[in-house]
């Protein structure tokens, strides 16, 4: 059992993810729907070490041993690109790849609203794309980066964990950084990353106080900075982001954010009719009255905001769900258990 091959399975199948659990034959994720490859042997530990230490260099070895955790990039030449997560369960050594296409998908093939051209098109603020794990965060923000990338002159910045889509520099410098080969840490790069002359950063994923702190200030200071979160929909966000900081720094971090977000896009993946998977989102865009109500701490009134304000192209997830719908890209049935998970 070679573990190309197995990469190319779940290429070739179309597959989101590929698991390799000691115990189990391998299994795809496909179409959000988990599948064990029956037909392949089961995975032994032996075989389970062999197929995890071959992808990695003696460094990678030693800090996955160390560690008990590494997430690292892996590409077949010429064929296709994988995100690696790395781990240990139950003293047995295990594998997730997400399969990664060579090339970066358009805004418009993913069905990006017209209202996220306008948002990149800003050459400073802050774009938020939201999500659980697995619903294309960093497809969407590699799409808008390489939106930008054609459209504009400009120094693209990216911190990755790990380097996802390869980007081609067209009309704009790019720079890739990843997390243990190129940076330390996300708060260190962002505290040094003023001094490299950005226009654009890109933020693989903000997960503590410091990255956050960073991120909204270089927003506010005139960079157009694109990040994710592991949140459902816009008010979750805006909650999550402000109860990061201590009490005592709260107002100062809403007055921050009314000031510096341009938007939020809240994204899940739904079963398509005809199969595959379609995208529902919502979408905040950071008007006066939503300033205003971040600043007053209203954030329970979001959500009627971008119910009646169509008009400036912002829509919550329920009537994104009842669109694909009415234009028959999701079954009944999948609209209605997403509506019934919300109430």
């Amino acid at each position: 059992m070679n573990i190309n091959d197995l990469f190319k399975l779940a290429t070739e199948n179309k597959a989101s993810d590929l698991h390799i659990i000691v115990g189990k034959p391998p299994i795809l994720r496909i179409d959000g729907e988990l599948k064990f490859m029956d037909k392949l042997a089961i995975i032994t530990r032996e075989i389970a070490e062999k197929l995890v230490f071959n992808i990695l260099t003696e460094r990678q070895k030693n800090k996955f041993i160390e560690q008990r955790e590494l997430d690292i990039s892996y590409e077949i030449p010429n064929y296709s690109r994988y995100r690696v997560n790395l781990h240990w369960e139950k003293d047995n050594v295990g594998l997730v790849a997400r399969v990664i296409s060579n090339e970066v998908p358009s805004i418009e093939e993913l069905g990006l609203p017209d209202i996220a051209h306008k948002m990149i098109e800003r050459t400073a603020g802050l774009i938020l794309v939201t999500g659980p794990t697995g619903c294309g965060k960093s497809t969407t923000l590699a799409a808008m980066v390489e939106k930008i990338n054609t459209m504009r002159f400009a120094n693209i910045i990216t911190l990755e964990d790990p380097i996802e889509f390869i980007h081609q520099p067209k009309k704009s410098i790019i720079k890739q950084r990843q997390l243990g080969t190129d940076m330390l840490s996300f708060q260190e790069s962002l505290r040094h990353i003023l001094r490299q002359d950005p226009n654009v950063i890109m933020v693989g994923e903000v997960r503590d106080l410091e990255t956050m702190a960073a991120t909204i200030t270089l927003a506010e200071t005139g960079h157009l900075v694109l990040a994710t979160l592991h949140t459902h929909n816009a008010a979750q966000t805006i909650d999550r982001i402000i109860d990061v900081f201590p009490p005592h720094q709260q107002a100062q971090v809403r007055l921050q954010l009314s000031i510096s977000l341009s938007g939020i896009i809240s994204q899940q993946l739904l079963p398509q009719v005809g199969g595959g998977r379609i995208a529902a989102r919502e979408v905040l865009i950071n008007t006066p009255a939503v300033a205003n109500i971040i600043r007053e701490n209203k954030v329970p009134q979001i959500k009627s905001v971008i119910q009646t304000s169509a008009d400036v192209g912002m829509f919550t997830m329920e009537q994104n769900v009842k669109e694909l719908l009415e234009s028959n890209k999701i079954e009944e049935a999948t609209a209605m258990a997403y509506l019934a998970n919300t109430r």
